[in-house]
């Protein structure tokens, strides 16, 4: 089982890698990690370069962890008994790739897109329950940050109520929430400071 695991993370991670705000940035002539926060996601590809970059963005990001998922769920280990363990270690490597991608010197995004396509992939139910909070959150304070954080949250929650007793998949959720964190360490200081972006502000891109 060790094995698994350490191959979904590797498998996870790579799969992550793929920058889906750089190669945008890339056809809009950028290069995105110059511009508003330097994030490689999808709230600053929005405010960088649009609505069109950053749903590219947000799609792109989504669609890597339900893939890399999907794969090990149905084509490397459909029978195995701990299909939900291996997927959720599949999508942490996802994560830990985009936030940290090797051939771009480990600078990447926050990983609340990726995390968001990790959770609907082990379980749809979330869907309904997540996607309107994310929502209610950034039109309550209108900082997406605030949004993605809140997410964090759920998921650890989600799956202690989803999968109860099993403290191994517990852990590793809670260690989503402890990267979502870590990245929005900024975000977190700028909104006690008040002097965080809200939604809908644009960056300037010098010509």
């Amino acid at each position: 089982m060790i094995l698994k695991i350490i191959f979904c993370l590797i498998f996870g991670y790579l799969m992550g890698c793929f920058s889906t705000a750089y190669f945008v940035g890339r056809l809009n002539k950028i290069d995105i990690r110059k511009y508003g926060s330097g994030n490689m996601g999808t709230t600053n590809a929005l405010r960088t370069l649009g609505a069109k970059a950053g749903a590219m963005t947000l799609i792109g990001d989504v669609i890597k962890a339900v893939i890399a998922i999907l794969l090990v769920k149905f084509i490397f280990f459909p029978d195995n008994a701990n299909l939900d363990l291996l997927a959720i270690y599949t999508g942490l490597g996802v994560v830990i790739g985009h936030n940290y991608p090797f051939w771009l010197k480990f600078k990447g995004g926050k990983g609340m897109a990726a995390t968001g396509g990790v959770m609907a992939s082990i379980d749809p139910m979330i869907i309904p329950i997540g996607l309107p909070l994310f929502v209610l959150a950034i039109l309550v304070t209108k900082y997406v940050s605030v949004g993605s954080l809140v997410i964090a949250v759920l998921f650890p929650i989600w799956i202690a109520i989803r999968h109860p007793g099993d403290l191994h998949m517990l852990i590793v959720s809670l260690i989503f929430m402890a990267l979502a964190i870590i990245k929005h360490r900024s975000n977190i200081k700028r909104i006690l400071n008040g002097t965080e972006n809200k939604i809908g502000q644009r960056v300037k891109i010098e010509k």
